[in-house]
């Protein structure tokens, strides 16, 4: 009776590790991103500077000294927030303000 328990939860654990994998795993198709740019391009979004200190890198979290904008595109199901620096396109989570994908 012990083996399947620990049988239980040793899957347990590993679908649990899955799925917080798979939460941070933003996937923005090319066609996506090709719609987002020109959604940031027809609203003309100042670029900023990045903040001193401060990774632009997935998963690292902006600064609530950084201004980001709603992004509001239809064809992307996700709701995200973004900001321009240095020339890229970074789409954040709105709520955490992490960075979830950056376009080039």
């Amino acid at each position: 009776m012990d083996i399947p328990l620990k049988g239980m939860t040793v899957a347990a654990l590993f679908l649990a590790g899955t799925g917080v994998v798979a939460a941070q795993d933003v996937v923005i198709a090319p066609e996506q991103e090709t719609v987002i740019r020109e959604y940031v391009v027809k609203h003309q979004v100042q670029p900023v500077a990045p903040p001193p200190g401060v990774e632009i890198t997935v998963g690292s979290t902006l600064p609530d000294t950084v201004e980001v904008q709603t992004l509001d595109v239809p064809d992307v199901q996700t709701k995200y927030s973004y900001v321009v620096l240095d020339g890229r396109t970074v789409l954040v989570e709105p709520q955490t303000r992490k960075i979830v994908h950056i376009i080039q």
